[in-house]
Order: C-alpha cells, then structure tokens, then sequence
C-alpha cells in the first residue's frame, strides 16, 4: 500500500483528498475533506516529530540522534507547532530582545561575549 502525502509533490502546497474507498464493500465517498495537520508537515519535519516521540521528549537525546545543537531543536519544534497551525507564545517578545541585542552588537554598543550573554538570559 502506498504511504500517503499531504503536500503537492510539484509546488510543495497542502492537498485536499477527494474520495474515500472501503476496499470491503467497495463504497467511494466523494467530496472534499481536510487533512489533519500532521500531513501538511514535510518528510524532514515528520522524521524529527518521529524522533522526537521516540525520545520521549527528551531534548538532549534528540540532539544526540540527529547531531545538532539545542536551539536547532527548539527551532525545529517551533516550527512545526507553528505549521500546526499553533501560536507560540512568547516568541515575538524572544525574538524582538534578540534583535535588539544583535542591533547593539552590530552597532558596538556591547561586546561578543556581552551579547552572548545577554542571549543566553533572555527567556524564550
């Protein structure tokens, strides 16, 4: 049996499945239904929810596995929660104290290790 996709293969946009088929009875029921969201995610997003479960949540193991660094993973998640069509909160204000402190390290307000710092405080 084919795995079924949820994403045009051509332009990458979500699909709309069509018709439903008992294989038993042979019934189709035609019309237009939604995919849940996990079929709207891509094959790379499904394989780190996959290892992710796996893992039990457990952050250090999924970075252990996959070889990337933690904010990687906190990327990663966040962007799949987001393609779930659920609002994070809090990552406006995360994301706009980062900018100020890049912002001030570009400008040579702070230092390397101050922005570093200042990065690591900040709560996201």
């Amino acid at each position: 049996m084919k795995k079924m996709i949820g994403r045009c293969p051509i332009c990458g946009e979500p699909l709309t499945v069509t018709s439903l088929f008992c294989k038993e009875c042979n019934l189709t029921i035609s019309s237009e239904f939604e995919l849940d969201g996990f079929f709207k995610l891509t094959n790379e997003q499904l394989l780190f929810v996959k290892t992710f479960i796996r893992n039990r949540g457990n952050i250090k193991e999924v970075e252990k596995e996959l070889g990337i660094s933690y904010p990687t993973v906190r990327n990663k998640l966040d962007e799949i929660i987001e393609a779930l069509g659920y609002k994070i909160e809090g990552k406006d204000d995360f994301q706009n104290k980062r900018k100020e402190i890049l912002a001030k390290l570009e400008k040579g307000e702070i230092t390397s290790e101050q922005a570093i710092e200042l990065l690591k405080e900040i709560e996201y």
